[in-house]
């Protein structure tokens, strides 16, 4: 079996820690044990472009126990797990091409050795196997049926894609479901965030003022995380709806040249380009700290920071000091990558339960469906988004209450009113 890992031996490890993983994701669990008996993806040759972690290892192993063909490559050059890695390749046979803290170019060489197995589905986390098949392997395109897409920045890619009459096959948008961005992009963007900072720095937030650079989903729980942890909180942004909610919400809210004087600590999540720019680092403080949980590190204009300074050492893992001129020091966490996968381990195995039991679903929905589909983006079905819900509640013991048939018929109907 091809394969490109780190190291085999790391397997042991990585079995353990994929085990760890799966207790607390009964809702995969349960979609991999009806898999296994009714094979829904049997037939699907499926390339997965992922975070190569012990999460998304419970997932692959979920589409393979439903019949399909899969390839695993990674989504992010430091953000795969190598003992994850190793064990999905020697426990059970998945061929995985990921190395943490590969270069671009072994980075895109994975991603096209994935393709080579000539998928007839795609699953993506920011859209680089799709966006490699329009513009490299344009051949492959007929024969996919459809994709799915996880995150924010790659369903704004895919949309693009569409906008300009490119996309070649229908693409599910994983990320819009409820069950997806309300907890994976809240609940674990925000604290996985914050814990990739702290292993990284190991810096007392309490006190510290603290710069959230976009208010969506992954702003907004960064921004509670950080106001839990006693920082006082800035948001930057450039929705006015957005912004008067995270004033409402009791944050600072400001222009980024203003944040950039007066923060600590500051965090992009907007998935926009140069986000923190040369006059952003002009004005900072002595020491203050940058990092990225967007999902490309382009939000931190790093080549205006290495144009600007005169030194730059790593001062510990993950972070790099950049002296400017008149001796001041910015320090980038994780190269400017996503921090949470960078220098921890991401998510939760709890929040990505929920977003990799949508994955499933939609690949199951895309062999039923796809063919139907238009070359579009699309949401993935509602009744699905709340069937997860459902299963995650029975999973945590709550109960909640059904309508009447009087209260469904009153809530359809239109002529009952004022009594």
């Amino acid at each position: 079996m091809q394969y490109d890992v780190k190291d085999l031996s790391l397997a042991e490890k990585g079995r353990l820690r994929i085990e760890w993983a799966e207790r607390d994701m009964p809702v995969l669990r349960t979609i991999r044990q009806r898999f296994a008996g009714e094979r829904p993806l049997a037939g699907v040759k499926l390339s997965a472009c992922l975070h190569v972690t012990t999460e998304t290892a419970n997932l692959a192993i979920a589409l393979k126990a439903g019949g399909a063909d899969l390839a695993l490559c990674a989504s992010n050059p430091l953000s795969t797990q190598d003992d994850a890695a190793a064990a999905l390749v020697q426990d059970h046979g998945i061929p995985v091409f990921a190395i943490k803290g590969e270069d671009t170019k072994t980075y895109y060489q994975h991603i096209r050795t994935a393709l080579d197995r000539r998928p007839t589905m795609t699953m993506d986390d920011g859209a680089d196997l799709v966006s490699t098949v329009l513009t490299e392997r344009t051949d492959l395109a007929a024969n996919i049926i459809g994709g799915t897409e996880e995150t924010t920045t790659g369903v704004i890619r895919l949309r693009s894609m569409e906008q300009h009459g490119v996309l070649r096959f229908p693409v599910i948008a994983v990320n819009d479901s409820d069950t997806k961005h309300f907890f994976d992009n809240r609940y674990g963007t925000g604290q996985s965030t914050i814990d990739g900072i702290l292993r990284s720095t190991n810096r007392l937030l309490a006190g510290s003022t603290f710069v959230v650079c976009g208010y969506g989903w992954c702003g907004r729980g960064v921004a509670t995380r950080a106001r839990g942890l006693g920082s006082n909180v800035i948001v930057t942004e450039i929705n006015p709806l957005r912004a008067l909610e995270a004033a409402m919400d009791g944050f600072r809210v400001m222009p980024m040249a203003a944040a950039a004087a007066v923060g600590d600590i500051f965090v992009t999540t907007t998935g926009a380009l140069n986000v923190v720019d040369r006059a952003h680092f002009e004005v900072m403080k002595d020491g203050a700290i940058v990092a990225n949980s967007g999902h490309f590190n382009v939000e931190i204009n790093l080549n205006a920071l290495e144009s600007s300074a005169t030194g730059k050492r790593t001062v510990r893992e993950f972070v790099d000091e950049y002296t400017l001129q008149d001796g001041r020091r910015v320090h980038v966490l994780g190269e400017g990558r996503l921090i949470n996968l960078a220098a921890a381990e991401g998510h939760p195995a709890s929040v990505m339960d929920l977003s990799f039991a949508n994955q499933a679903l939609a690949a199951e929905y895309l062999v039923k469906s796809g063919p139907q589909l238009e070359r579009k983006v699309y949401r993935i079905p509602v009744e699905l988004d709340q069937e997860i819900a459902r299963l995650k509640l029975a999973t945590m013991g709550i109960m909640i209450d059904q309508l009447t048939p009087e209260q469904d018929k009153y809530l359809s109907s239109w002529e009952q009113g004022t009594e």
